[in-house]
């Protein structure tokens, strides 16, 4: 069976194109020789499961691993402690791989039997026998832990863990428990209770901190690309399309292998990739981009419906995204913390930050349609006029801008100084999004987004466009926005560039100009 790109369920060697996991798996046996009990979280589709399956055979040699899945005990177990200990212990039976005879029969003795005395305890004392009894330390994994975070049941189990963990030094435990999932589990007793009083003493305070990146660099990126060239021979620029790659998706492992995949089996073969030489290359990157923008699958499903469960994280992606704001990433922020957990926002230099440019490009998409279209004219002008943008098949920046200044005006000019500030760069992305919808990509350049400044840059057929969107804040703010303007289109061998202000001044002069920076050229739009 030929091997292929996965992006459902756990990657397995020798069926899959996978990056090379050893460093992590280094890192966290390291965790494991400690002794040390702690949680894997991360965003959904992050590789969790993955990365465990592979664990439980790199400690095999020296450990004995217990490697559970909670999903396998099914609702019915967190009913009261007799049906958590029959599951539990069903599926001990079911995936240990070493038990000893007289520790197996005490397992189907509380899986079986119909005695009333099955308690957490029992469980402990027999799991207690089997450590005493294991030739080699045992490690239990549990993956998918999220499916038990809404039961007491499992608060008492994870106490149970906490004790024999505090009590190791005289009572035969576990050498590690690691458990998986997305929340993390000190956040279980806000989601079984919500109110902020129960929200602390979480019964996993003994949880070492997890500190093992799990998002894919640009080498590991590489080296799976190099498996794929060995077996395709497509000739392909490896270095050059990895960090394609890790551009739009910063390393986050589900949204690599989906833009693999797309480009191995959506474009290969197409009319304008006739080829694997000619598909994996940036242009080939940059359509796997635009068709993974406009897929419906788990993870964007996931995010939906995260932002719709908790509003007060929902406005702070909002602002993040329009209001041009610094969010100082503040890990004692409750909101902070979820946005962080489900993997929508990482911390760079102390600030909040959109994860990787995928997210934040359906973020935008997100917002902006779930604003009512039919009463934004923008949006409507737009969709009706968008033939007029595009000439010789290229993206007629120009006329975009002056149609923007013309319609804004007309439209919004009448409206205060805090809506303009506030939604003025909202209302030109509303507008520029049905007249490369289908064509282009955009992302915003989280390097220089504040509240004065946000840069975009637009992919629209192999032609990038950057526009600097600002607040109007004087001259001397201006000519230093153009000069700024005029190093980034240097970083990207561009020789023009585009300036759209929000203007205050009532003197202001409406319209477009253009003016000389050195040798590059500023096309400057004043609203």
């Amino acid at each position: 069976m030929a091997k292929r790109f996965n992006v459902n369920g756990a990657c397995r060697p020798g069926r899959h194109y996978m990056v090379d996991l050893s460093s992590r798996l280094e890192a966290i046996k390291e965790m494991v020789d400690n002794g040390d009990y702690f949680t894997i979280n991360r965003g959904r589709q992050y590789g969790k499961t993955t990365t465990l399956r592979a664990l439980a055979v790199y400690l095999a040699d020296e450990y004995e691993v217990l490697s559970l899945d909670f999903q396998r005990l099914g609702s019915q177990a967190y009913e009261n402690e007799i049906s958590f200990v029959e599951a539990f212990s069903r599926i001990v039976l079911k995936y240990a791989k070493t038990i000893p005879e007289d520790i197996r029969k005490q397992f189907m003795k509380l899986r079986d039997s119909n005695e009333a005395a099955k308690n957490l305890q029992i469980l402990f004392d027999v799991l207690t026998d089997w450590c005493g009894e294991s030739e080699r330390p045992i490690v239990l994994m549990i993956d998918e832990v999220d499916t038990a975070t809404n039961n007491q049941i499992f608060l008492d189990f994870l106490a149970q863990l906490r004790a024999a963990y505090l009590d190791s030094d005289v009572t035969p435990t576990f050498q590690s428990v690691i458990l998986a999932g997305v929340y993390d589990v000190k956040n279980i007793k806000r989601k079984i209770r919500p109110d902020e009083q129960h929200k602390e003493n979480s019964p996993w305070n003994i949880a070492a901190r997890f500190k093992v990146d799990m998002y894919f660099r640009k080498d590991e990126i590489a080296g799976m690309l190099q498996d794929y060239e060995n077996d395709h021979h497509n000739g392909m620029d490896i270095q050059e399309v990895s960090e394609k790659i890790y551009d739009y998706t910063s390393g986050y492992p589900v949204l690599v292998s989906n833009l693999c995949k797309i480009l191995d089996e959506d474009i290969t073969g197409t009319e304008n990739f006739p080829d694997g030489k000619s598909a994996w290359t940036k242009a080939g990157v940059d359509e796997a981009v635009k068709i993974l923008l406009t897929e419906q699958n788990a993870l964007f499903g996931s995010m939906w419906e995260k932002l719709n469960r908790y509003p007060k994280m929902k406005n702070r992606i909002y602002t993040l995204l329009f209001q041009g704001q610094r969010i100082p990433y503040n890990v004692d922020d409750p909101v902070t913390e979820l946005l962080s957990m489900f993997g929508f926002v990482k911390n760079v230099n102390g600030s909040m930050q959109i994860a990787n440019r995928i997210f934040e490009t359906r973020l935008y998409n997100y917002f902006l349609m779930a604003t009512e279209v039919a009463d934004i004219e923008m949006f409507q002008l737009a969709e009706q006029e968008k033939s007029q943008f595009i000439r010789g098949g290229q993206l007629d920046m120009d006329h975009l801008l002056a149609k923007f200044v013309e319609y804004f005006d007309d439209i919004y000019g009448d409206q205060g100084e805090k809506f303009v500030e506030d939604e003025g760069r909202r209302y030109f992305m509303l507008f520029l999004k049905p007249i490369i919808n289908g064509t282009g990509n955009y992302y915003v350049e989280a390097r220089t987004r504040n509240r004065k400044q946000t840069d975009m840059i637009i992919d629209y057929r192999g032609v990038q466009y950057i526009i600097e969107m600002k607040v109007w804040r004087g001259n001397e703010y201006n000519e230093r926005g153009e000069r700024q303007l005029g190093e980034y289109l240097d970083y990207y061998h561009l020789e023009k560039g585009y300036m759209l202000s929000f203007c205050f001044n009532k003197n202001k002069q409406i319209g477009i100009h253009e003016v000389k920076v050195g040798d590059k050229t500023l096309v400057e739009a004043i609203v």
